[in-house]
């Protein structure tokens, strides 16, 4: 039987910290259900923002890392999609250089969020809006220039609705909102949402981010809500909904980038949810959580694991409840000292409880607990 490989992209910061993290949790859970799994690992460390910064040199060197940054990272997409390599784990790199390879490779993010009876599909509009474009610069001025077209709307609309009836192909799905600037867009974005409504015979509100805001806040998300949104209002909203509708954090979450691109179709990049930080490089003191859910995740989907999302979410609670904790939750315990509690307390094979959520965080059978809740 051929391993699966799995691609892993490592940006400066806590990069390298984060990687180890993932191929050591991956590895041990591999082992652990005697799985064969092998990692390809880019051959470029990419720029995390301060680390582009403190290369000195100004704009123009900074805008030329940024592309070199980019066009690497998505020949390795490229390359490995090519090569049938099913996702690419990746820490955070600057986020100039990745909105461009998610413009070209068409990418939208996808998180489920859950808590008691409510679920709500958020898929990120990547590929387009103020987040990709090019940048262009005169004395005192930085022009952006970026667009909207009616065939990305359309794929990133029908990504959506796919994934919800694969979500809950039990039965309807819920509303299905739209939270962009349309106002902004001369009356185009409000006549390709009707069109590509129409065409799949869904109803689709199209609202601007306060109305989404101010209905969310009065009343929550209906069961099964699918909301679609620019990365403009979604970008800053993705860790309100964490902490309102699941009670988690940033810091113990991942998420999956999915490109639409018909190169690379197929193709799942994993992401922590936290940024670089690099003020923590080097002190073993990185939140470790989202990455080992990351790697749970990849090892049960691509490396034949079954139960490894579960067996590590009881291990964290075990570990978790033993104050076996990073400083940010309110513990003294290193990186590594965390991963080692973790390896050492999951226990593969059939478990009781729950089925775990598809995504991202914590399911129901039990979760590190957060410094102040």
């Amino acid at each position: 039987m051929v391993k699966p490989v799995i691609g892993l992209a490592v940006g400066r910061g806590t990069g390298t910290d984060i990687a180890a993290v993932f191929e050591r949790v991956l590895g041990g859970l591999a082992q652990m259900y005697a799985a064969g799994i092998d990692i390809v690992r880019s051959p470029r460390i990419y720029q995390s923002y301060v680390s582009l910064k403190a290369e000195g040199g100004g704009a123009e060197r900074i805008r030329g890392i940024t592309r070199e940054d980019a066009e690497h990272y998505e020949r390795f997409c490229r390359t490995q999609a090519g090569l049938g390599t099913p996702a690419i784990f990746r820490t955070a790199i600057n986020a100039q250089s990745l909105y461009l390879v998610r413009q070209r490779l068409q990418a939208v993010k996808v998180d489920v969020l859950a808590a008691g009876g409510t679920s709500l599909l958020l898929v990120r509009d990547e590929a387009q809006g103020f987040y990709t474009g090019e940048n262009h610069h005169s004395p005192g001025l930085v022009t952006r220039t970026m667009s909207f077209s009616r065939e990305i709307t359309e794929k990133v609309v029908a990504f959506a609705l796919r994934q919800a009836r694969e979500e809950w192909p039990d039965g309807e799905i819920g509303p299905v909102l739209m939270a962009y600037k349309f106002h902004l867009l001369d009356g185009a974005l409000d006549a390709w949402v009707a069109e590509i409504s129409a065409r799949h015979g869904v109803e689709i509100r199209l609202f601007q981010p306060d109305t989404v805001n101010r209905d969310l806040v009065a009343h929550g998300p209906a069961p099964r809500t699918v909301l679609i949104a620019g990365n403009e209002w979604a970008d800053i909203m993705h860790v309100i909904l964490l902490d309102r509708l699941c009670g988690e954090r940033q810091e113990s979450r991942y998420t999956e980038n999915v490109h639409l691109h018909p190169d690379v179709a197929g193709l799942v990049e994993y992401q922590t949810v936290h940024g670089s930080a690099d003020d923590l490089e080097g002190t073993d003191t990185v939140n470790p959580l989202a990455t080992v859910r990351a790697a749970a995740a990849i090892a049960e989907r691509y490396a034949g694991c079954a139960g490894a999302v579960r067996a590590v979410e009881r291990a964290l609670a075990t570990v978790g409840g033993r104050g076996i904790l990073t400083p940010d939750l309110g513990g003294r315990s290193s990186t590594t000292a965390v991963v080692d509690a973790l390896l050492d307390a999951v226990r593969p094979g059939p478990q009781p409880g729950p089925e775990p959520r598809a995504r991202g965080g914590s399911p129901a059978v039990g979760a590190m607990p957060v410094a102040g809740a």
